[in-house]
């Protein structure tokens, strides 16, 4: 029989590219990325490129597995495991109560749309509200803005209909996704954008991949966004570049943001930044004056460092006072089709969710959208007590190297009574779970192409349904990720209402039953899809911002109490550098891997089998070292070693490290062949934001110590370096 291709999407991140499997008997033997897609044509990143290797690696875990006494693991019987787990929460229920039963949400959790539904059907069904996610550990600022500041009912402007698009800490062309740009083919739809005119102004501490085609970067210090946004917002008010009707209508507190940034001239910010007070004003001008459509939008870099939710508010604020959002009569990018939307022109006022409901047993943080907050967790496990988190699930994670704090981390996951792993290898989290159950990987199970959690990514009118293109591995014993939690609570005896409708807990539905739900009373067919095997254009309306109110109670609160004392506070913070943690570490996206995604993959592991202590030149030079030589870096928190790299976008007094790698603490496999956890660097129960916990993830004050004895000065330093090329792959 002849290899047969088969046209599907591959899933690792939001990019959604379209890929085709190439399939011979019934195994996977190559992928590359589809040219016919209608999105995507053809881009595919070296992650994406390993699609067939993730589903025949060596290493992948086929049948469910128990640790025994000794630590090690036997293969266990899937139902038999199945009943074993239900039979020791049913325990931990009965006396602890359904608080101590826990799930912890991965990225990879989001990417497919029955598993990111049955979740929180999962815990509505036991009555728990110990859902935690990479959420609350990412980019929560997001969301304590939206409920502080309150949200636009009509939308945003998108990046396909902009004059100016500003990107704060984010570097699409390598990470691909950052809210309010089209994911599909990062580099042609950027190209594009700016082909037609569209200014991009990027602010981060590196020259990054994005950075190099911006029209203006803002080199800012890492931890300085507030600063600098407060200097943003000052300069536009100073000139009258606000929209002074939209502001009318709809803001309030306007006159009192224009007190709380006045001490934030150029001067200062360009001080405290290390930005130029002429790019700061012109940057204002491009954005406020120059341009009539387009946004500011983050990623991870300032929701990670100090203050991040007032970076985040200051950052939505400019928005806000500039009107960049569609009014009545405009057409709408991206209104849905698996949850169509409606528009209207009003404000949806702020909520402040975490003031009232559930509250953490540890430092009383609340809740933001129904998610208990991440860096709470090993507190969670570890703080004695009723209702202590004695059993965690965890699917689409690896929360034992991604979370923050890993020697803490790691604690409260070996304290748990019962942690189960939903993983095909034997990460860090795995190692450490009394269960393993294998689950269907992205090219063995059905989908859409974006899922309810995801949706918002895609602008057009665009859905694909992607069928299963390879049986499981013979032999296998695998489990879909989302039946894992209908068959816990069928065991249970609770009952998972999934979309609004109960599930028959009596018989297992199929993921196609599931999927239908998920779209039921919208424009889509599954039906219909499967005839489009490459995906299809549905002909719906296009959706136009409808007639809002106008009322006192609708409006934007952009100066409340808390934000303005946050904005006294930082013009008032010591900024001198400390003798001894004299540079700042902050995160740095690679697209060899997202989190932990592709760390077992050998294309992936050639190229990057370590991750280097990125600095600029002269930083190397003036410590004594050259590139290739091994250091020991410091924060008051520990330590972690790495290999110094030479990398001139990187500023002066900045170290540029990827997160999610390394193993275990205690682990002996040496730096070179696994890299350092950052997140050894971080503590969890300080210098943290006191609405979600959010501990501080980047612009670590860190030292940096040579180790004289050992260095690597090619081979394997050098291939780390050569990734950072700003070539896109493309097949």
């Amino acid at each position: 029989m002849s290899p047969a291709e088969i046209p599907t999407v591959c899933r690792f991140c939001p990019g959604q590219c379209g890929m085709v499997l190439t399939v011979e008997e019934g195994r996977a033997i190559s992928i590359r990325g589809d040219k016919q897609h209608p999105m995507s044509k053809g881009y595919a990143c070296i992650k994406g490129l390993q699609g067939a290797y993730a589903l025949n690696a060596p290493d992948r875990i086929l049948r469910p597995l128990k640790r025994n006494p000794s630590g090690s693991f036997d293969e266990i019987d899937l139902e038999q495991a199945l009943d074993e787990i239900s039979q020791k929460m049913a325990t931990i229920m009965g006396e602890d109560g359904s608080q101590s039963i826990a799930t912890f949400k991965g990225t990879q959790a989001y990417m497919h749309a029955p598993l990111a539904e049955i979740i929180r059907n999962w815990m509505t069904a036991i009555d728990s509200p110990s859902l935690f996610s990479t959420m609350t550990i990412d980019q929560s600022a997001k969301l304590v803005a939206m409920e502080r500041l309150g949200v636009w009912a009509g939308d945003r402007h998108h990046m396909l209909e902009s004059d100016v698009l500003m990107i704060v800490g984010g570097n699409p062309l390598v990470s691909i996704a950052v809210i309010g740009v089209t994911p599909f083919n990062m580099t042609l739809q950027l190209k594009a954008a700016k082909a037609r005119g569209m200014k991009l102004i990027v602010v981060d501490p590196r020259k990054t991949e994005t950075a190099k085609i911006a029209d203006i970067h803002l080199q800012v210090r890492p931890g300085q966004d507030p600063a600098l946004f407060a200097g943003l917002i000052r300069e536009v008010l100073h000139k009258g570049w606000e929209d002074r009707n939209f502001c009318t209508d709809y803001v309030s507190g306007l006159e009192e943001m224009r007190a709380a940034v006045e001490g934030f001239t150029v001067d200062v910010v360009q001080q405290r930044t290390g930005v130029p007070a002429n790019l700061i004003k012109a940057a204002a001008r491009m954005f406020a004056l120059e341009s009539k459509r387009g946004f500011a939008t983050t990623g991870t870099g300032p929701s990670m460092a100090p203050h991040s939710n007032l970076s985040e508010h200051l950052i939505q604020c400019l928005n806000i006072i500039c009107g960049r959002f569609n009014r009545e009569g405009e057409a709408v990018q991206g209104a849905g089709l698996i949850r169509p939307r409606q528009f209207v022109a009003e404000v949806i006022p702020p909520q402040r969710t975490w003031e009232r409901g559930h509250k953490s047993r540890v430092r009383g943080f609340g809740m933001l959208f129904g998610e208990m907050m991440s860096a709470t967790l090993p507190e969670e496990i570890l703080t004695p007590g009723k209702g202590r988190i004695r059993a965690l699930v965890v699917t689409g994670g690896n929360p034992a190297v991604a979370l923050p704090d890993q020697k803490k981390t790691v604690a409260a996951l070996r304290a748990l009574d019962l942690l189960v792993a939903v993983e095909p290898y034997m990460t860090a989290t795995a190692k450490l779970a009394h269960y393993i159950l294998p689950p269907l990987l992205q090219y063995e199970r059905e989908d859409f192409l974006f899922g309810p959690d995801f949706e918002f990514f895609n602008p057009a009118p665009f859905q694909q349904y992607v069928t299963a293109a390879v049986p499981p591995p013979p032999g296998s014993q695998l489990i879909e990720d989302w039946r894992v939690f209908f068959e816990l609570a069928k065991r249970l005896g609770k009952q998972i209402v999934f979309v609004g409708e109960p599930l028959d807990m009596a018989r297992t539905p199929t993921t196609e039953e599931l999927l239908r739900r998920v779209i039921a009373g919208g424009p889509l067919s599954i039906d219909e899809l499967r005839k489009h095997p490459r995906g299809q254009f549905i002909d719906v309306p296009v959706a136009v911002v409808g007639k809002g109110r106008i009322a006192p109670d609708l409006r934007f609160q952009i100066a409340p109490a808390d934000v303005t004392a946050g904005l006294s506070d930082v013009l008032a913070e010591d900024t001198q550098v400390s003798t001894r943690f004299n540079f700042l570490l902050v995160s740095r996206r690679i697209r060899e891997v997202m989190n932990t995604v592709g760390m077992n993959f050998p294309g992936s592991r050639e190229r990057v089998p370590y991750n280097p202590a990125f600095l600029h030149p002269k930083d190397i030079a003036t410590l004594g070292l050259a590139p290739g030589d091994k250091v020991e870096i410091h924060s008051d928190n520990g330590a972690i070693e790495a290999i110094v790299e030479e990398d001139p976008s990187v500023s002066r007094g900045v170290v540029s490290m990827t997160h999610c790698f390394g193993g275990l603490p205690g682990d002996e496999m040496p730096y070179e062949e696994i890299g350092s956890c950052t997140s050894l660097l971080v503590s969890v129960d300080r210098d943290y934001e006191e609405i979600n916990a959010m501990p501080r993830m980047s612009a670590i004050p860190v030292e940096v110590i040579p180790l004289r004895s050992t260095s690597i000065r090619s081979g394997q330093g050098a291939a780390c370096g050569a990734l950072y090329s700003d070539s896109a792959e493309v097949t």
